[in-house]
C-alpha cells in the first residue's frame, strides 16, 4: 500500500521535533503535526521562559552584591513585564528555530491537530485525512487539575499562567513542591513577592534526597519563604482582594494563609483524552499509553512517547525515547526503554539541585546495600571565591564493588556538574578513577574528584 508520509509525528514538542528531525536523518518522509506552537510546552511555557525568569530573577537578586561594594542602586523603574517580554521573545526565537530545522531537515510541519484515524491514519483538524507507514503520538501533558481549586488564571495560576503574569502580586501561595512549584518559588522570592509554599508530604521536593534538599530548605526559610510540608490545602474562597486558603498540618490543625494569588503545580496529566485512542483499540492506564520496549503500543504501527507514557515527564527523556522509536522504525541499532537510573534530573532554584539513581530514602527502602560519600562545596575554593559555598556533592555507592548506585548534587551549577558521575555511571567507571583524575583548580568540579576521593575514604580538603 502507498502511504503519504513514512512517519507521522502528532505534536512537535522536545519528543516530537527531536524524533521528526532523527526520522529524516534516516532518509524517511516526515509529517509533524503541531495545534499551537512549534517546540511544545517546554519551549514556549516551561522549560526555556521559566530558565529566562530564572536568570533574570539571578540577575535582580545580583543587585545586592553590588550594594555590597558601595554601589547605590534605584530600583523605582522595575517593571516585570519587561521581564516578562523578555522571556517571550526567548521563547519565540527558539520555537522559530524548530520551524528552521524542519525547513531544513525536510520535515513537512502541518499547523493543525491530529487525531488517529487508523492504525496507519490520521485526521487533521480540517478533516483531511493523511496516511504512513508509522504514527508516533508525543502529545504531551497538561497542568494538573485539583478539585476545588480549579485554574481561572486569574487568582488561580497554573504553570501557564504564572509564566504569562505581566505583573507580580505581592503574595502567592504555591500548591505543591515540585521542580515547578520550587522554580517559581525561586523566581517570584528573588522580585520580592511574598511566598508560601504547602506541600502534603514531608518534604519539599519529594522525589530528592532528603538530605540534600535540607540545604536548599534552609536557603528558602532564610529567604522569607514560608514552607508547609505535611501540610494540606483543604479549600479556598476568592474575592475581590485576592483568596484565602484553609491549610491543615499532619496533626490536624487548621490555619488560614490569605494571598493575592495561588499557584496550583501539584504535577501534569498526560493528553490522551481526545487523541483518536478509542479508534483503534488502544486503552490507557491512569491516562498514560501502555508501550513495548521500543515505544510501540499495542498496535504495531502506532508509537508513543513522552508525556503520554509513564515515564519521567521531563524533555530530555522525551527526545531520547522519540530517537528510540524513529531507530527501532527504520531498523536502526538502538537500545530498548531508557534505564530510569540513568534519567538526570534537575531543579533550576538558588542553590540547584540535580540528581540521578538512588538517593538514601529509596535504598534503604529496597533494601539495598549501600554507603555514601559527601563533599561540601564550601571546601572547594571557586565556591567560596564565588560567594557559592553552600552545597554539596554526595555519591550513593556499593560497599563492596564501589558502583556508583546514584549521586546528588546541591548548590552553584550542579545542573552541569552532574553528568561527570553520571557519565562514569553509564560507562562502569569507578569512583577511584574519578578521583585520581586531574581536575582544573580552581573549578567547582573539583567538589565532584573530592566526593570521589570521599568514597575512597581520601578526600583531601574535607
Amino acid at each position: 500500500m502507498a502511504y503519504d508520509y513514512d512517519i507521522i509525528i502528532i505534536g512537535a514538542g522536545p519528543g516530537g521535533y527531536v524524533a521528526a528531525i532523527r526520522a529524516a536523518q534516516l532518509g524517511k518522509k516526515v509529517a509533524l503535526l503541531e495545534k499551537d506552537k512549534p517546540g511544545g510546552v517546554c519551549l514556549n511555557v516551561g522549560c526555556i521562559p521559566s530558565k529566562a525568569l530564572i536568570h533574570q530573577a539571578q540577575a535582580f537578586s545580583s543587585i545586592k552584591d553590588l550594594e555590597g561594594m558601595g554601589i547605590k542602586t534605584d530600583l523605582s523603574g522595575f517593571e516585570y513585564e519587561k521581564v516578562f517580554e523578555k522571556s517571550r521573545k526567548i521563547a519565540d526565537t527558539l520555537s522559530k528555530g524548530v520551524q528552521f530545522l524542519m525547513k531544513k531537515n525536510k520535515v513537512e510541519l502541518i499547523m493543525q491537530q491530529g487525531k488517529i484515524e487508523s492504525p496507519n491514519s490520521v485526521r487533521l483538524s480540517d478533516s483531511k485525512i493523511i496516511s504512513a507507514e508509522n504514527i508516533i503520538i508525543a502529545t504531551g501533558s497538561s497542568p494538573r487539575v485539583i478539585k476545588g481549586f480549579e485554574f481561572d488564571e486569574d487568582k488561580v495560576l497554573s504553570s501557564t499562567g504564572v509564566l504569562m503574569m505581566k505583573k507580580l502580586p505581592k503574595s502567592i501561595l504555591i500548591l505543591g513542591s515540585g521542580a515547578i512549584g520550587v522554580e517559581f518559588a525561586h523566581i517570584l522570592s528573588s522580585f520580592g513577592v511574598k511566598v508560601h509554599i504547602v506541600e502534603m508530604l514531608d518534604q519539599i521536593l519529594p522525589i530528592e534526597d532528603s538530605e540534600v534538599v535540607q540545604v536548599l530548605h534552609k536557603s528558602f526559610k532564610k529567604r522569607g519563604i514560608e514552607i508547609y510540608t505535611s501540610t494540606k490545602a483543604k479549600s479556598m474562597t476568592k474575592d475581590e482582594d485576592g483568596v484565602t486558603v484553609l491549610i491543615e498540618d499532619k496533626e490536624g490543625k487548621e490555619s488560614v494563609i490569605q494571598v493575592e494569588k495561588i499557584l496550583v503545580a501539584v504535577g501534569r496529566s498526560p493528553n490522551t483524552g481526545d487523541i483518536g485512542l478509542d479508534k483503534v483499540g488502544i486503552e490507557t492506564e491512569r491516562g498514560f499509553i501502555p508501550t513495548y520496549d521500543y515505544y510501540q503500543t499495542k498496535i504495531p504501527s502506532i508509537y508513543a512517547i513522552g508525556d503520554v507514557i509513564n515515564s519521567p515527564l521531563l524533555a530530555h527523556v522525551a527526545s531520547k525515547e522519540g530517537e528510540v522509536a524513529v531507530e527501532h522504525i527504520c531498523g536502526h541499532e538502538t537500545i530498548k526503554k531508557i534505564d530510569p537510573m540513568l534519567i538526570p534530573g534537575g531543579v533550576y532554584c538558588e542553590p540547584e539541585i540535580s540528581s540521578f539513581g538512588y538517593n538514601e530514602q529509596r535504598a534503604i527502602k529496597e533494601g539495598i546495600s549501600f554507603k555514601k560519600a559527601v563533599f561540601p562545596y564550601r571546601g572547594a575554593g571557586k565556591s567560596v571565591a564565588i560567594d557559592k559555598p553552600d552545597g554539596m556533592v554526595k555519591i550513593i555507592y556499593n560497599p563492596q564493588t564501589k558502583e556508583i548506585l546514584g549521586a546528588h548534587i546541591v548548590g552553584e551549577q550542579a545542573t552541569e556538574l552532574i553528568h561527570e558521575l553520571l557519565l562514569a555511571k553509564t560507562a562502569g567507571i569507578k569512583p577511584s578513577e574519578i578521583a585520581t583524575m586531574i581536575h582544573s583548580h580552581p573549578t567547582l568540579s573539583e567538589t565532584v574528584m573530592e566526593a570521589a576521593r570521599a568514597v575512597e575514604g581520601w578526600a583531601i580538603h574535607a
